[in-house]
């Protein structure tokens, strides 16, 4: 435990209820990162961050409100708690707010297991831009490759302590290193770009400089000569570096604050079939070295591993305390917050069950449509589910890729395309969200 932060949230609760709060809980956040971007050859931007957030929310009877403080002195603190307190007193009712019963609360937890903090000392501003420099060169020396903008490595430590006046104490630390870099081919308006970023909790389980950066080029100048795809009604394979946005619009439709505002395309779907039978999607909040595990949410409660869509069938709706008192539910333990916030419901880590095939056997059986590998622009009603956006990827003619694509638009609704999916074996199992490459049939297609 940070004794640091561990005495702020200590200080922070002392002062709400000497103001008068019914109850509290505390966050104290403390980051440090370090971060080098490269061009040319040279040196670009180098940035050292270090910050404190203090975070406080207070209810008074069934009425809260949250402040924030980056100000440590013990005067600020008393004057955030006499701040909320004035602020709940003013808020409206709602029933379902308070914290979690203490028999409710995580203990035991073992932080040594999810090994979210790498051992090894913090790596040095000079051995972060020679790695970026070595991305940068590996890129450049791939042919076709014009410029790069820019190659970048980065190095971050966060360490977070949650305390409430029900008795829960918690902290938390993790860190991330990662490599980036953006290659460009062609020139003008016929320019294109693409990327390479890798991240772990571990620098240690990165891959190569040189890995990062020929990936990236390789990838920018299969991109040129891109041009509009035909318009029409094609089935469209999304390449596991963008198939996860599809996840995410359908853990969006099932977390609990969309479901109780009746905001959801799935609103009626709890026990119904939101994707291919025999595809499960997992919450694992527990898997080692992975930044989205955590052994207790944001109100204190012990995470476990459960199933959001078993079978293909929807299991659950994602859940804070509240969301879950408003719908005569118990909490999925999903609370999320950060220290100017109140808890709301989000779901983690998540695995999608992977398929048989490799990507190239998934365009195979597509025979003619498009590849996506990029997205740009959103446009998804949350109430309907009506999906259209901005792609760009790769024409396929007869199983194999034919030629690159830019500026088209891909429309359909996400019902039917969640619940027909087919998924490659291709995810990358060091991400929060494991979701591979997806095929789904009939989405209309806008290009030349």
């Amino acid at each position: 435990m940070d004794a640091s932060l561990d005495e702020l949230t200590a200080a922070l609760l002392q002062a709400a209820r000497r103001a008068g709060a019914g109850a509290a809980d505390a966050m104290a956040a403390a980051e440090s990162s370090v971060a080098i971007d490269v061009r040319g050859g040279r040196l670009e931007k180098a940035e050292r961050s270090e910050s404190v957030e203090l975070g406080l929310r207070v209810l008074v009877g069934c009425r809260q409100a949250s402040v924030a403080a980056s100000d440590l002195r013990p005067a600020t603190l008393a004057a955030m708690a006499e701040r909320a307190v004035a602020m709940a007193r003013e808020a409206p009712e709602d029933p379902s707010l308070g914290l979690a019963d203490p028999g409710e609360l995580a203990h035991g937890w073992n932080l040594a297991a999810l090994d979210l903090v790498d051992p090894s000392p913090e790596p040095p501003p000079s051995a972060l831009e020679a790695a970026a420099r070595r991305a940068e060169a590996a890129a450049m020396a791939v042919p076709g490759v014009r410029q790069i903008d820019p190659a970048a490595a980065w190095h971050a430590t966060t360490r977070v302590h949650l305390a409430a006046t029900n008795g829960f104490a918690g902290s938390l630390a993790r860190t991330s290193s990662g490599l980036s870099c953006i290659a460009i081919t062609g020139e003008g308006t016929a320019m294109e770009r693409d990327w390479c970023s890798e991240g772990r909790a571990h620098a240690a389980d990165l891959p190569d400089p040189e890995w990062v950066g020929r990936r990236a080029g390789e990838r920018a100048v299969a991109r040129a000569g891109a041009r509009k795809p035909p318009t029409g009604s094609f089935p469209v394979l999304f390449d596991e570096r963008v198939a996860g946005s599809l996840i995410g619009h359908l853990l969006a439709a099932v977390n609990g604050t969309a479901i109780v505002r009746g905001a959801s395309w799935l609103r009626d779907a709890l026990g119904a079939r939101v994707l291919s039978p025999g595809i499960d999607l997992w919450e694992e909040p527990h898997r080692p070295r992975i930044g989205g595990s955590r052994p207790f949410d944001a109100e204190g409660l012990p995470t476990a591993r459960r199933a959001i869509v078993r079978d293909g069938v929807l299991q659950g709706w994602t859940l804070d305390l509240s969301t879950a008192r408003r719908l005569g539910m118990r909490s999925t333990a999903s609370a999320s917050r950060g220290p100017g916030s109140a808890p709301a419901p989000a779901a983690g880590n998540v695995t999608l069950t992977q398929g048989g095939e490799d990507r190239a056997a998934l365009m195979r059986a597509m025979g003619r449509g498009l590849l996506v590998t990029s997205m740009l622009g959103a446009s998804v009603n949350p109430t309907t589910g009506d999906y259209s956006r901005g792609a760009a990827g790769f024409w396929v003619e007869g199983g194999e890729i034919a030629w690159p694509v830019n500026e088209c638009t891909i429309a359909g609704n996400l019902r039917p395309m969640l619940a027909g999916l087919r998924p490659a074996n291709d995810a990358r199992m060091h991400l929060s969200h494991v979701v591979p490459s997806l095929l789904v049939e009939g989405l209309t297609i806008a290009g030349g």
